[in-house]
């Protein structure tokens, strides 16, 4: 329990006490500070016994200006630290109930502090209303998924998983260890668009073109229409200041266009039945090199196999 003191110290009164009667300790009696006031009340009996000395002339004057001192230290101190000096009960208690009803009674929280606690909780529950939301957003699950949950999810994307950490390595600027990861999504699941895409990325940051090259082509062959992303997309810059590259995006973003056909000879009539008598093949240009080159490029690293390859060639020799 609390016991109580009788009422409150003000400090305008101690302050006027300190200045008026500091010389006999007047402040400390009303401060409930008896020790120090029968202290000063005693030194200055004794000078005035003493008679006017030197000496006992400096005690009253020391004992004078200690008072002036405690009245301008009395108005220049903040109401809470001279409640919590002068204030507080001496009896404390030993339970935190008590504690708490004392920190109640004396007010020790500033109107400021309290303010500051209730904007941070109004901060902590926007918050999470924030994180709900977005929860709620992205559909996703508080919960963890049932086991029949996950193997519908890998029956329906088996590469998931490993595009997933391909991603987090690739945020994490660990690019050959997403190369991995984006690679066993590709050997589980090769007509995964987004794998196809985010190595392109990777093997972009990496400068490996001709690889990159080629995963974007077999994203777009797969569906994947976000031109705008390719021409902005940070990761793809290296691409992008290839010589191959206007090449590449004037033919939407594929490695080989269709074939152009010869135009008919209408001029000369035997031109124009051998023309249709034998079969059409392309001319042979710098640029259908340049492609074939690359083909047989990315054979000889290990990008494309033998079926795919003679795929890519068959297209561009029509």
């Amino acid at each position: 329990m609390i016991v109580p003191l009788g009422k409150m110290k003000d400090k305008t009164i101690a302050a006027i006490l300190a200045f008026f009667g500091g010389i006999i300790g007047l402040q400390r009696f009303y401060l409930g500070q008896k020790g120090m006031g029968m202290a000063h009340l005693f030194f200055f009996v004794l000078a005035v016994s003493a008679g006017p000395t030197p000496f006992t002339v400096m005690l009253i004057s020391l004992a004078a200006i200690f008072g002036i001192i405690d009245s301008i230290s009395f108005l220049s101190m903040d109401d809470r630290e001279f409640d919590l000096k002068y204030n507080q009960p001496m009896a404390q208690t030993s339970t935190v109930g008590d504690s708490a009803h004392q920190r109640q009674q004396f007010g020790t929280m500033t109107d400021r502090e309290r303010r500051f606690q209730q904007r941070q909780r109004e901060r902590a529950e926007k918050e999470r209303e924030r994180v709900r939301q977005a929860k709620e957003r992205n559909n996703q699950r508080t919960e963890p998924p049932t086991t029949t949950g996950r193997q519908n999810q890998a029956k329906q994307d088996p590469g998931r998983g490993d595009r997933e950490r391909g991603v987090f390595y690739f945020k994490d600027f660990e690019y050959q260890r997403a190369i991995e990861a984006f690679q066993k999504a590709l050997t589980k699941n090769p007509r995964d668009v987004a794998s196809h895409f985010n190595i392109a990325c990777a093997y972009s940051v990496e400068e490996e073109a001709d690889r990159a090259f080629y995963h974007l082509d077999r994203a777009v062959a797969l569906g994947f229409d976000d031109f705008d992303r390719i021409r902005t997309h940070d990761s793809l810059a290296y691409l992008r200041i290839q010589n191959a590259y206007p090449q590449f995006a004037r033919n939407h973003f594929r490695l080989a266009s269709a074939s152009p056909q010869p135009a008919p000879n209408f001029e000369d009539p035997l031109v124009e039945k051998n023309q249709d008598d034998a079969p059409h093949e392309p001319p042979v240009t710098d640029e259908l090199l340049d492609q074939l080159q690359r083909l047989a490029s990315l054979r000889e690293k290990g990008l494309l196999t033998e079926v795919e390859f003679a795929t890519q060639k068959r297209r561009l020799l029509g």
